[in-house]
């Protein structure tokens, strides 16, 4: 999706989200939905809730709609080959990247302190937003809207992950050593779910570079979240 120049807002002005809501495509039969979404934390309570608990929700349809079209556009591809494309597809960067695309900060409710500090541009904030507009979609309309604004939306994100990418692991060891950490250790931390459908949750130390956990039905995958988890922190804090 191509960039569209971000504009200039003073800081207690935005983008009225009638214009969102055509951007993307669906109309919303409870409007205060998308206005929920695009609310952060720092503006409540004057802008009434924050877009938190949609951003939870936004992040489990995201995975499943991504999850759901990788295996049915790469048929042939194993466990080990979807898991570092959807990691890839679902990661905080990628959703300030659409974010950007649709110019989603100058739509949001931001404290004015906020703003000044360029809250407008913040990745972790875009981030936040896009999953939470995500949740609105969901809840207003079902998955069908979520999911036809989601795979237009990654168009090129999609077409990006047509090769394998390097696995989060080997993402995670070549930053680490960037940055002279040590190695990063994985531990498996529980385990959910029957013998035919568990779920492994990981914990990956690295040290002074942090800690994060990851579910899987694997060990690896679960490893493989924990990774992506970890990389997710290091760069939100970059």
């Amino acid at each position: 999706m191509t960039r569209k120049p971000a504009r200039k807002f003073g800081p207690e002005h935005h983008k009225a989200p009638d214009e969102l809501a055509r951007a993307l495509g669906h109309a919303f039969k409870d409007a205060t939905l998308l206005d929920r979404a695009l609310t952060h934390a720092s503006a409540t309570p004057a802008s009434g809730p924050d877009n938190e608990r949609m951003e939870f929700l936004g992040d489990r349809v995201l995975g499943l709609v991504v999850a759901d079209a990788l295996v049915e556009r790469f048929p042939a591809a194993t466990e080990g080959e979807l898991a570092p494309r959807l990691n890839k597809l679902v990661r905080r960067e990628t959703c300030a990247e659409v974010a950007r695309g649709l110019d989603l900060g100058s739509y949001l409710h931001l404290a004015p302190a906020e703003v000044t500090q360029g809250g407008r541009e913040k990745s972790a904030i875009l981030a936040n937003a896009m999953e939470a507009v995500i949740a609105a979609l969901y809840m207003d309309g079902g998955l069908e809207p979520a999911r036809t604004f989601i795979l237009s939306a990654w168009t090129t994100q999609f077409e990006a992950v047509a090769q394998v990418p390097r696995d989060a692991k080997t993402i995670l060891q070549e930053k680490l050593h960037a940055m002279g950490q040590s190695h990063p250790h994985y531990q498996v931390v529980g385990k959910q779910g029957s013998d035919h459908a568990p779920v492994f949750k990981v914990e990956v130390n690295a040290g002074d570079a942090g800690r994060a956990r990851g579910n899987g039905p694997s060990k690896r995958a679960a490893e493989q979240a924990a990774a992506a988890a970890l990389l997710d922190k290091l760069d939100a804090a970059s």
